[in-house]
C-alpha cells in the first residue's frame, strides 16, 4: 500500500476526495481497516490523536470502513464484495464517464474462496477492464486456520490466469522494489491486472509473525512497546505525498423532457413490460440512468432500453451478486444503475444489497416474475420472499405496481428518488385501471373502490389487486361493498390511508401473492398495532406448484373467490 499511493502511482487530490479523475482505492479485506486509516494518516490528512478512537462509539474510523470516513470509496468488510464495486467504477471510467483514472481493490487471500470474487473476475475481462487492478495480500493465515492455498502463488496464478487476467506474481510483498515493478507492469495491459503478493502477517515483529490465533487483536501495551524495540526507529513524523492527477471531469449530458404516459383503460400490459417502455421514455430525462440486466432481459424488458441506447446497457449475466456489486461502484459515482432480473434471483445478491444502503447507494432494483402467478414455471421460478428480503434493507423503498400505469409512474418515481428502491413487476399481463394522468407519489396509495357503505377493506397490491376487484364487483352485486386500496408503495407505507379504513370499516383484510412473513399483510400489521380493528392475512402458505395462474392463486386461496369467502366469513 505504501508503495502504490506514495510510490507516485496513485493519482489523487487527497483535498478534494471525490474529484472525477481520482484513482480509486477499495478495501475489499476491510478488516485492514487501521492499515486503510493510516494511509491518510501518513498522508497528513488524519492526525495520530484521532487514529486512536479508532472503533469507539463517536469516531469516523469504525471497525471497518463507511461512508462516515470522508475518503471511503465504499463500505466494505462483508468479504468478496470489493471487487464488484471496484469494477463498477472501472467500468463507469472506460465506457461512460471516459476518463483516466485507475481503479485499484485490496483483496484477502481468504476472501478468494468467495464466489462472487470470480464472478467479477469473468465480468471484467469481458469488458477487458484494462483500469481494474487488484491486489491479493496472501499472508497464508485465515481468521480461524490456513487459507485453502496457504502460500502457493502459483495456484492464485493460475486461477486469475484462468479468468483472463494479468496475473504479476511478487515473491516478497514487503520488498518495496519488488512491488514497485509489479505496479509498473501493471500499467501496460489490455485487460485487468491481479498482484499476487506473499506477505507474512505482523511481518517484523517475532511474537506475531506468520502465526495464527492473531486475527483482529489488538496488541498490549507491553506487547506494543516490545514490538517497537524489533521494528527499530519507528518515524512517526514521517509523511507521504499522492500524485495529484490530471483535473477532468465527465461530459455533462443535458437532461430533456420526456413524452407522457400513453395507455387505455382496460388495455392489457405486464407491469414488467411498462417498467422496459419507461426506461427508454425517461432516458432522456435522466441521463445518468445506466441498466444492468443478468441476461433475462427479453423477460425483464430491459431489451427495450439495450435496442435504444445500447452505449448505457450492460449485460451482466448469470450473476446477479456481482451485478448489485458493479451497481453499488456505478452508483458510488453518480450514476443511476436499474438492475434487472427475475426477482427470485436477486436474493442471491442479498448481501450485496444489504451492503450497498451502508455504502450509501442509489440503487433501482427491478425484480420481475413474482409470485405463484407466474404460472407453470413452478416454485424455483416464484419470488415469495422478495418484499420481506428489500424491506428490511436500510432505507430501500418497496413499490408494487398494479398496472402499467402505475409501473411507469412508479419507475420515474425510482429514478427521481435519491436511494436504493425495489420495484416488483408482475409476469402476466394485467388490465390498464389508472388514467394516464394519475400520480403515484412514494408513500401513497390508492383507494380504487370505496364508499360510506363499506363494511370491509381489502389491501392488495399487483395481480392480487385485480382479484380484489373481481371480488368487488362479485360481492356488490350481492348487496356487500368492500373498500379495496392499492397500496403500490410498502415501504414507506401509507400509514394514514389505513388507519382510516380500520376506523371506517369493520376489518382489514391483506392479499398478498408472497409468503405471510416479512410481506404486504405484516407491513400493514404494523400500522394497526394499536388499533382494534382485526386484520386477516391471505398469503401464500402452501408449497407452490407448477399450474396456470388462476389455478394457483385459487389454490393458495389469494383469488377473488378467497377474497369473496373470507369477507362473507367476517361479517356473518
Amino acid at each position: 500500500m505504501v508503495a502504490l499511493v506514495f510510490g507516485g502511482v496513485f493519482r489523487s487530490d487527497l483535498d478534494n476526495p471525490r474529484a472525477p479523475n481520482n484513482d480509486r482505492l477499495i478495501f475489499s479485506k476491510g478488516h485492514a481497516s487501521p492499515l486503510y486509516y493510516s494511509l491518510f494518516a501518513a498522508a497528513g490528512k488524519v492526525s495520530e490523536q484521532e487514529l486512536n478512537t479508532f472503533r469507539l462509539f463517536d469516531s469516523i474510523f469504525e471497525g471497518h470502513p463507511s461512508m462516515r470516513f470522508p475518503f471511503t470509496e465504499a463500505a466494505t468488510g462483508s468479504l468478496g464484495q470489493g471487487l464488484a464495486i471496484g469494477a463498477g467504477m472501472a467500468l463507469n471510467a472506460k465506457y461512460i464517464d471516459r476518463l483516466p483514472y485507475k481503479t485499484y481493490v485490496l483483496l484477502g487471500d481468504s476472501e478468494m474462496a468467495e464466489g462472487s470474487v470470480w464472478e467479477t473476475a469473468q465480468i471484467a475481462a469481458y469488458y477487458e477492464l484494462n483500469n481494474l487492478v487488484g491486489i491479493i495480500d496472501v499472508n497464508r493465515l485465515g481468521q480461524s486456520s490456513e487459507t485453502m492455498f496457504g502460500h502457493d502463488l502459483e495456484a492464485y496464478r493460475k486461477k486469475v490466469e484462468a479468468f483472463g487476467w494479468k496475473a504479476v506474481v511478487v515473491n516478497d510483498g514487503h520488498d518495496f522494489d519488488q512491488v514497485s515493478k509489479a505496479y509498473d507492469e501493471a500499467e501496460t495491459t489490455d485487460g485487468p491486472v491481479m498482484i499476487i503478493a506473499k506477505t507474512l502477517k505482523g511481518k517484523g515483529f517475532s511474537l506475531v509473525e506468520n502465526k495464527d490465533g492473531w486475527h483482529g487483536k489488538a496488541l498490549k501495551k507491553d506487547q506494543l512497546e516490545w514490538a517497537l524495540k524489533e521494528l527499530n526507529l519507528v518515524d512517526r513524523e514521517i509523511r507521504g505525498t499522492t500524485t495529484r492527477p490530471e483535473l477532468l471531469v465527465p461530459k455533462e449530458v443535458p437532461a430533456a423532457g420526456a413524452e407522457a404516459v400513453n395507455y387505455e383503460i382496460g388495455e392489457k400490459k405486464a407491469t414488467r413490460e411498462a417498467y422496459g417502455r419507461a426506461l427508454v421514455r425517461l432516458a432522456e430525462k435522466y441521463p445518468k440512468v445506466v441498466v444492468l440486466d443478468a441476461e433475462v432481459n427479453n423477460s425483464t424488458h430491459t431489451d427495450f432500453f439495450k435496442e435504444a441506447y445500447p452505449k448505457r446497457f450492460f449485460q451482466m449475466f448469470i450473476a446477479e451478486q456481482n451485478m448489485v456489486g458493479m451497481a453499488t461502484g456505478l452508483s458510488r459515482l453518480g450514476k443511476i444503475p436499474f438492475v434487472s432480473t427475475f426477482a427470485t434471483f436477486l436474493s442471491r445478491a442479498y448481501d450485496q444489497s444489504r451492503m450497498s444502503a451502508y455504502s450509501m447507494a442509489n440503487i433501482k432494483f427491478a425484480g420481475s416474475h413474482v409470485g405463484v402467478s407466474i404460472g407453470t414455471d413452478g416454485p424455483s421460478q416464484m419470488a415469495l420472499a422478495d418484499i420481506a428480503l428489500f424491506r428490511s434493507i436500510f432505507g430501500c423503498q418497496v413499490l408494487y405496481p398494479a398496472d402499467a400505469v402505475s409501473a411507469e409512474k412508479l419507475v420515474e418515481a425510482a429514478a427521481e428518488h435519491t436511494g436504493n428502491v425495489y420495484l416488483r413487476l408482475t409476469r402476466a399481463a394485467t388490465p390498464v385501471i389508472y388514467k394516464n394522468t394519475e400520480e403515484f407519489p412514494i408513500g401513497g396509495s390508492k383507494v380504487v373502490r370505496g364508499g360510506s357503505d363499506d363494511k370491509v377493506t381489502v389491501v392488495a397490491g399487483g395481480i392480487t389487486l385485480h382479484e380484489a376487484l373481481t371480488a368487488y364487483d362479485e360481492l356488490k352485486n350481492e348487496g356487500i361493498f368492500i373498500r379495496v386500496i392499492d397500496l403500490y408503495s410498502i415501504k414507506p407505507i401509507d400509514t394514514q390511508t389505513i388507519q382510516k379504513a380500520a376506523r371506517e370499516t369493520r376489518a382489514i383484510v391483506t392479499v398478498e401473492d408472497h409468503y405471510q412473513p416479512g410481506g404486504l399483510g405484516e407491513a400493514v400489521s404494523v400500522e394497526l398495532n394499536l388499533s382494534e380493528t382485526p386484520l386477516h392475512i391471505l398469503a401464500v402458505e402452501k408449497m407452490p406448484r407448477s399450474g396456470k395462474p388462476e389455478q394457483l392463486l385459487d389454490y393458495e386461496d389469494i383469488s377473488s373467490r378467497a377474497i369473496v369467502a373470507k369477507v362473507k366469513e367476517i361479517l356473518n
